[in-house]
């Protein structure tokens, strides 16, 4: 009987969980270790956590390594002294250094929640929402030096509904992964599964995102910017600055113009009979029924979901009934906390 391969699995964040659960039970191979980021500060408080992944490990026992860097030279030799066939990664956080690459005799394969070459780098999923692709999925992919430039073992592809939200969307791509694993991997061990060079059309390349990146600029238009609050949660989030504090907002829809109204409409295009406003509104918070929309480019933008700061969660309507002043206000640009 063939011995199970020596298994080591990198991985950090919540999408990599899944994974690592099935990886953990697949009977094909022996997970000898986890290597995952260092525990961190984290949520209000401040208090110092293990990454999702480190906790789930040392739940169950496993062998856990947390190195600041990967790169540095007891870390590589740390990791190399669980002697690994095989290295799993997903959602690790850092660049998998060389020397590590060229230690398994089974290689070292990625799971990456886009169908590559589309939407290499750090954030593929939010790039698949705000693009509004009707497509993404999972690519599971050898590693080599490049970043996600490895040829292409297996792929799952996820149609999508342009209703879903990064953490939805992150969801269902893990137990994607997960699921593409469990299926792909005895066949790419006993080399029955080839590994094929990706395609040198349709790369795009995601970078990491910056708070400034969640300030809601009125100057783009509605689609966009509802694209924007799905793909931008939980972090940065999507905001403005009002004059009663920073407002993020959590669900939005793009209002489209019809007959004049006595609310949005009204104020956007003129009373019945009349020519458009000769008034700028754009980045003016308007009365939308009950609640607020954001005057914007091509329109206005529905605010349904909203949270001003220091407070909880609700909907535009009932912060509007406890902030009726913001109806006509601006929204600004104001230094990024």
């Amino acid at each position: 009987m063939t011995a199970r391969p020596r298994t080591v699995f990198l991985g950090s964040g919540r999408f990599a969980v899944p994974i690592l659960d099935h990886l953990a039970t697949d009977a094909g191979v022996e997970l000898v270790g986890v290597v995952t980021a260092p525990p961190r500060p984290a949520g209000r408080g401040g208090m110092v956590r293990p990454s999702p992944v480190g906790a789930w490990a040392r739940s169950r026992w496993l062998a856990v390594q947390a190195p600041d860097r990967l790169r540095d030279e007891q870390a590589i030799a740390e990791l190399g002294s669980l002697e690994p066939e095989l290295l799993v990664l997903a959602d690790y956080g850092q660049i998998v250094p060389a020397e590590i690459l060229a230690m398994p005799r089974h290689g070292a394969l990625n799971l990456h929640p886009s169908l590559l070459p589309r939407h290499r780098g750090a954030t593929p999923i939010p790039a698949a929402i705000l693009a509004g692709d009707e497509e993404s999925g999972v690519t599971l992919m050898r590693m080599d030096e490049g970043l996600d430039t490895g040829p292409i073992v297996a792929q799952s592809h996820q149609p999508l509904w342009g209703q879903e939200t990064a953490p939805e969307l992150e969801e269902r791509l893990s137990l994607a992964a997960a699921a593409l694993l469990s299926v792909t991997l005895g066949g790419w061990l006993t080399g029955k599964v080839p590994a094929v060079p990706q395609p040198v059309e349709g790369a795009t390349l995601t970078r990491p995102l910056r708070r400034r990146d969640g300030r809601i600029d009125p100057q783009l238009d509605a689609v966009t910017l509802e694209r924007q609050v799905r793909a931008y949660q939980p972090w940065p989030g999507s905001f403005a600055e009002t004059p009663e504090g920073r407002l993020v907002v959590w669900r939005a829809a793009p209002l489209a113009l019809g007959p004049p109204t006595d609310g949005v409409n009204d104020l956007l295009t003129g009373p019945p009979g009349a020519g458009a406003g000769e008034a700028d509104l754009t980045g003016t918070l308007l009365p939308d029924g009950d609640g607020l929309a954001l005057a914007v480019a091509d329109g206005a933008l529905r605010l349904l979901e909203v949270q001003l700061a220091g407070g909880r969660r609700m909907s535009s309507a009932d912060l509007r009934r406890g902030h009726p002043g913001l109806v006509g206000s601006r929204v600004g640009s104001a230094a990024l906390g």
